[in-house]
């Protein structure tokens, strides 16, 4: 299946609004590394998910751009720039994430400790979102990240079972659990996660997924188009109909999961703060037969 049936413009110009500001602070987003089709219209109202722990992670998954190796020594330098770009943009709900870093004893979580909780004391700030990698499924590092009380905390599943070979490194059933752990360590925080669609999934298979993430206690949940980032990239397999993805939406729905949102080009960090407006379900009725 070729990526070219799939076009959304990305106009430059509108990312030159926050590109300098970000440059200037030394700040990475997950928005550039890894290519995300959203980027023109996200940066051309202010708002970008900041990367925090470097641009570099441990894992291969053979789906994502974020560059693959040994990263370097991790500081808190990026702290105050981070602090700097979230008053100068005005935002109110802030996403902060990071590749996954094995090299870190506790996978980063204290790095996601100290950012959440600084950003919550910002004046403007009303919320702060942790998309958190699977810390190697450690209760230590998931509990340090929910003592600093972000309002979300995110963690995506991306794939289904059969397929999580494309995530080396990764273990399905770890990203599950590292979900219902944070709902067992705090109930209140909402817990967030994703799947990209178009990897050679079934049916089956995806409502086996959201069931899972459903029993984990998931709240929110966005589904979208897998688009290779690279030729070398895992390949599309399929692209998903928008019917297919209502579908899989009223399913979700149905499961109890309060906020989903799903289509082409929707991504976990795609109008995050939308999540934290609880949803009624106002789609209609799928008549998607697989």
């Amino acid at each position: 299946m070729r990526q070219g049936l799939i076009k959304k413009k990305i106009r430059l110009a509108d990312t030159d609004k926050i590109k300098p500001l970000l440059s200037g602070l030394g700040l990475q987003t997950i928005c550039v590394e890894a290519m995300c089709p959203n980027i023109s219209e996200c940066f051309a109202r202010s708002y970008a998910t900041f990367l925090i722990l470097g641009d570099i992670c441990t894992r291969g998954c053979r789906f994502c751009n974020v560059k693959k190796g040994v990263p370097k020594k991790t500081g808190i330098n990026w702290l105050p720039p981070l602090k700097e770009a979230v008053r100068k943009l005005h935002l109110r709900h802030v996403v902060i994430t990071s590749p996954t870093r094995d090299d870190l004893a506790d996978g980063g979580a204290e790095f996601f400790y100290r950012a959440v909780y600084e950003l919550k004391k910002l004046s403007g700030v009303n919320s702060v979102e942790a998309l958190v990698p699977d810390f190697q499924g450690s209760f230590q590092s998931i509990e340090k990240v929910l003592k600093a009380e972000p309002d979300i905390f995110g963690h995506n599943l991306e794939t289904v079972r059969r397929l999580y070979s494309a995530r080396r490194g990764a273990s399905y059933s770890r990203s599950i659990s590292v979900l219902g752990t944070a709902k067992k360590v705090n109930s209140k925080i909402k817990t967030k996660s994703a799947l990209i669609l178009g990897l050679g999934e079934e049916k089956k298979e995806v409502l086996s997924a959201i069931e899972d993430l459903a029993r984990a206690g998931c709240n929110y949940l966005a589904i979208g188009q897998y688009l290779a980032p690279a030729k070398e990239s895992y390949p599309i397999k399929k692209i998903i109909a928008e019917e297919e993805f209502m579908y899989y939406k009223e399913k979700a729905y149905a499961l109890g999961l309060e906020h989903v949102e799903a289509g082409t080009y929707v991504r976990s960090s795609y109008q995050a703060e939308s999540y934290m407006r609880r949803s009624t379900f106002d789609v209609q009725r799928s008549t998607f037969k697989v």
